[in-house]
Parts: C-alpha cells; sequence; structure tokens
C-alpha cells in the first residue's frame, strides 16, 4: 500500500479493495458519502497505470455508482483526480445533491450544488457517523 491509502486511513476506511483499486471512506465528508478511489501502485501519473488496473477501473466506478445510488439516490457524482497534495494515483469521489439529504439525524446540505464541489467544506460528523456510514456502504457493495 502506498502513503495515499495510509493517509486516507486505510485499512479502517476501507469499503472494497479489488486487484488494483481501493474504495475508502473519504475521512473528511464533502457530501454525503464521499470516497477515496486510490490506486494501489506508486504510480504518480494516470497514464502510468498499467491496462489490467485502466480495465478494472471501470469495475470499481460501477461498483461505485451502485453503492452510493442505492445508499443516498444521488443526482450527480464527480470523480476529482487532483494530485496536488497526496501523489499516489487516487480520485476523490463526491456525489452531489440537489436536495438536502439526512442521514443519522444529521441533516447534509450540498452548498455548492450546481457547481464545483469545495473540498474544503465538511459535513460534521462523529466518528459513530462516519462507522455508520461505512457500513451502511459496505452492505450495498455488490
Amino acid at each position: 500500500m502506498n502513503d495515499t491509502l495510509i493517509k486516507f486511513g486505510f485499512p479502517d476506511s476501507l469499503i472494497m479493495s479489488y486487484e488494483y483499486w481501493s474504495v475508502l471512506l473519504r475521512p473528511e465528508q464533502v457530501t454525503l458519502g464521499s470516497l477515496i478511489l486510490a490506486n494501489h501502485s506508486n504510480a504518480h501519473a494516470f497514464s502510468d497505470l498499467s491496462s489490467a488496473s485502466m480495465s478494472e477501473l471501470s469495475i470499481v466506478t460501477k461498483d461505485i455508482e451502485t453503492a452510493l445510488s442505492n445508499c443516498f439516490h444521488y443526482d450527480k457524482i464527480n470523480y476529482l483526480m487532483l494530485m496536488m497534495i497526496d501523489p499516489h494515483v487516487h480520485f476523490h469521489v463526491i456525489p452531489r445533491y440537489s436536495t438536502d439529504k439526512i442521514f443519522e439525524s444529521i441533516t447534509i446540505v450540498d452548498k455548492f450544488w450546481p457547481g464545483p464541489p469545495d473540498l474544503s467544506s465538511k459535513v460534521p460528523m462523529d466518528s459513530s457517523h462516519k462507522q455508520a456510514l461505512l457500513a451502511l456502504i459496505k452492505s450495498q457493495w455488490g
């Protein structure tokens, strides 16, 4: 595992691991169900990934979209590949909502809908909320 996976809480935040990719619950929720999709390699450029890794990406994104749709019925989904601070290939997966969502008695507003998300925006959640969110998403996987 690379440092980027570890920074985003691997293995505690792990939702699903594949041969080349892992899906993690993003420690800071931008919107309800924000994830990290991280490649296992040490590649720092998307073009450096193997064709097998790229092929698996289509399976992983389908699983992400199915699980998040089942859990939260998002309106859109954003995949942001920034790699400015954390250099290994990864995406911030941000489900987007045109209406407020309620999870564990917390009302969550996508303040930037329909524009680009602000990754510095944080949904206030304590560790018990994050564990419940992790369990819910895992329950809808596959």
